[in-house]
């Protein structure tokens, strides 16, 4: 072949990789925006593990909307995607995070893992909210359960999507009032407004519904800084106490845990958190039939959708430490996709009109927002550590061997709880 005949092929090729290239450009370019979804969260410290869990989960949670093709709007569908923030577990890193969200041109924010924060970040929405109604902002909660934020510090902007503190306790309390075994309980938790409310909570609903049982101690620690929880669990034991109840979450929870095992504790645990986490590996044999944690769904609640959830979850995650997945953050996400939809815009105010009155089912479970507070009303369930493989235990925890059967129902009418919010509207 002559030099020429090689020059003509070489450029015929270069001229079909450049008109390829500009057709691809052209594509990229037509197709719409994906919808972002910024998570402000721990993604480094000492609540690392908490923060990453939720990634996963809303991770999972987007790739199913756009399995199915997306999200639904006139110009046509888009993908969802979810952007990481790094709050660092500080109230001041987390704001840092909303404002680099917001000049990102995020529309729509999710935060959970600290009431604290979730507070602060609530004050900085509506703030910014009324200061720019064009670049308005929504925020999503699966987690910060402090009953303030959907009563007096309720705001039109905010969605809590996890029942809130004084729901969990009364699903416990359903459970306590019938153990009759128990007459004295320790109250531990962390020194921060949700900590603070569930110990407030706990006095005011054992004395209700348990007046016999005794209160022997009580005590609020640091939240994320206390390393050795030996000195809070030789109080616990010396104290006589049959019970813990401690809405403790992350490492704070762990740590006590073992630090009761290592004391040889062997009284029960009353925990909102209690099912994951290294909690039961933590524990062991020392958990089974001791430890119980309330939520709004179990891996091994009844019913073939709910297991194949939870099957196809461990089959995208199978690694053993990121067994952590919670129905909220699934419908969380299918209410926003579902919202945007009806609202056919991104536009915050729009979306959040929809919001109020989504209703979302998923695998068997289904729950609604209600209006008045934006708080999500769903059924509770309290589950019971025990070894897998007992009657209600198919599945175990985190490749711990033990996993949680489910022993109380709350139904979400029977959940609900009064409202005292006044809410701001636009």
């Amino acid at each position: 072949m002559s030099a020429l005949a090689v020059q003509k092929i070489v450029k015929h090729l270069l001229l079909a990789c450049f008109a390829g290239a500009a057709l691809f450009a052209q594509a990229e370019s037509a197709a719409p925006p994906a919808v972002r979804l910024a998570l402000i969260e721990s993604l480094s410290g000492p609540f690392a593990n908490t923060g990453e869990a939720v990634f996963r989960n809303l991770v999972w949670a987007a790739e199913r909307v756009n399995a199915r093709g997306g999200i639904r709007l006139a110009g046509g569908s888009r993908a969802l995607l979810i952007e990481r923030y790094d709050s660092k577990g500080q109230n001041e890193d987390a704001l840092a995070a909303l404002r680099s969200a917001i000049d990102d041109g995020v529309t729509v924010v999710a935060q959970g893992n600290s009431s604290a924060t979730a507070a602060v970040l609530i004050d900085a929405i509506n703030k910014h909210n009324e200061r720019e109604p064009g670049k308005r902002v929504l925020f999503l909660n699966y987690a910060a359960v402090d009953p303030a934020l959907t009563n007096e510090k309720c705001s039109y902007w905010h969605f809590r999507f996890d029942a809130h503190a004084d729901m969990r306790m009364a699903a416990l309390m359903d459970v306590l009032k019938n153990d009759k075994v128990v007459k004295s309980v320790y109250l531990i938790g962390q020194d921060y407004s949700f900590g603070q409310a569930v110990l407030r909570e706990a006095r005011l609903q054992i004395t209700a519904r348990r007046p016999d049982v005794r209160i022997v101690g009580e005590e609020l620690h640091a939240l994320g800084r206390v390393k050795d929880f030996m000195p809070y669990a030789v109080k616990i034991k010396s104290s006589g106490a049959q019970a813990v109840l401690t809405g403790n979450w992350g490492n704070d929870l762990t740590l006590l845990i073992k630090a009761a095992r290592d004391v040889g504790y062997e009284g029960k645990f009353y925990t909102f958190y209690g099912n994951a986490l290294g909690v039961p590996a933590a524990l062991g044999e020392a958990g089974v039939g001791k430890v119980m944690a309330v939520a709004e769904w179990f891996p091994n609640a009844a019913g073939a959708p709910s297991q194949a959830f939870y099957q196809s979850f461990r089959q995208r995650f199978p690694k053993p430490q990121d067994d952590y997945v919670h129905m909220r953050m699934q419908l969380m996400v299918e209410a926003l996709a579902q919202s945007i939809e009806k609202a056919g815009t991104l536009e915050a105010g729009a979306v959040a009109a929809q919001m109020e009155r989504a209703v979302v089912s998923l695998a068997g479970h289904s729950g609604a927002m209600r209006a008045a507070d934006h708080q999500f009303q769903q059924e509770l369930q309290v589950a019971l550590m025990d070894r897998q493989g007992a009657p209600g235990v198919k599945f175990d925890v985190e490749g711990s061997g033990y996993g949680f059967r489910v022993i109380r129902t709350v139904a979400a009418a029977s959940a609900e709880q009064p409202q005292s919010c006044k809410m701001l509207r636009p």
